[in-house]
């Protein structure tokens, strides 16, 4: 298939800036993959579609403040640091901006957000093909502790902000977060509320919690012409023990399994045919169609960017196995904006079942 196939038009006004007052009163689009009808409902009104003994999967990895600001020390030109993933103790891979700037050797002071000097360095130590830098930072602890203090929620692009407003730090973030590690957050889970999350256990759904670290990767467009020449980024991702059984077991019973997000999905996918181990991994899988999958029986995703992998995974799973799913999304995507469903991180909310 080729990447213009997953193209459309949406109206720049569609891309939501903020988040809707309350997390579970965004839009929810329901789409029926077996008879492609489509209901226009909120996000509360999930519950309508969980019956007793599913089970729900969601990613709890925690979005870090992964974006710093250094100056470099020998000639003050000034750099954006994105953290991408931590490798050991204030031991880092980045994207840096402006990269050619970023040599080998080069040292950079971390700035704290009065863009004062903080008392961190960072030297580069490696680049990789990718112009990825590796980081050793040089501090008073461990970089991970400090983040809080120094850096700033890395906002996807599309959302215009000259910085990060305080509200970010509580609504970029879902309310059931525990592992930090992602520098993009799991939207499909923003929706969530804790009451929410009560009541679906109360009916008798089972949440079970898994982690996949989010990097940017996940929400670049694709630029190759054919789809098969992508490759995904690798990202990291672990499960507990206590949530593989609970997945072993809905899959052995025949019940339901339904990931919360395009991240869940690929973790739950990408053991193969079997069901998930416990245990930690990376996974570089690339869902497009067509794909088989073993898993997953329903999804809850967010409304994703032309020719992105997201976008193709949605196209993927709305028919298992054949190439059909792609223009029943778009379908799907025409008639969200037709009726000004709101985009992207901040935007409302599709569940494939």
């Amino acid at each position: 298939m080729l990447t213009s196939d997953f193209d459309y038009v949406l109206p720049p006004e569609l891309i939501a800036q903020t988040p809707v007052p309350q997390r579970d009163q965004s839009r929810l689009l329901v789409l029926n993959r077996a008879t492609g009808e489509i209901e226009h409902r909120h996000f509360r009104d999930l519950l309508k579609y969980l019956t007793p003994g599913d089970v729900l999967v969601l990613n709890d990895s925690k979005v870090i403040p992964a974006r710093l600001r250094g100056r470099n020390a020998r000639t003050g030109g000034s750099f954006e640091v994105l953290l991408l993933e931590e490798v050991a103790d204030n031991d880092w891979w980045a994207l840096m901006r402006p990269g050619r700037r970023a040599k080998l050797g080069a040292i950079i002071q971390i700035l704290d957000k009065s863009r004062w000097p903080s008392g961190w360095t960072a030297t580069v130590l490696e680049i990789n093909a990718a112009g990825h830098r590796r980081l050793q930072f040089t501090g008073p602890k461990p970089l991970l502790a400090e983040l809080d203090a120094l850096g700033e929620i890395p906002l996807p692009p599309y959302i215009e902000r000259a910085a990060e407003q305080p509200s970010d730090r509580e609504r970029y973030q879902t309310v059931y977060a525990q592992a930090a590690g992602s520098v993009a957050a799991p939207t499909a889970g923003l929706h969530f509320t804790r009451e929410l999350l009560e009541e679906i256990r109360a009916r008798g759904v089972i949440p079970a919690f898994v982690t996949l670290h989010v990097g940017p990767g996940t929400f670049a467009p694709v630029k190759v012409d054919d789809v098969s020449g992508h490759v995904m980024h690798y990202e990291r991702y672990s499960i507990s023990p206590a949530a593989a059984e609970t997945i072993r077991s809905a899959k052995e019973t025949g019940r339901r399994v339904a990931a919360v997000g395009t991240t869940a999905l690929r973790v739950l996918e990408s053991a193969g045919a079997g069901p998930p181990a416990a245990g930690a991994g990376r996974t570089n899988l690339f869902v497009r169609p067509p794909f088989d999958f073993h898993i997953v029986d329903a999804l809850v995703t967010n409304f994703h960017l032309p020719r992105s992998t997201l976008l193709m995974l949605a196209a993927a799973f709305a028919a298992p196995g054949q190439a059909g799913g792609l223009p029943l999304i778009l379908r799907a995507y025409r008639e969200a904006i037709a009726r000004r469903y709101r985009f992207f991180s901040y935007g409302d909310a599709m569940l494939l079942r």
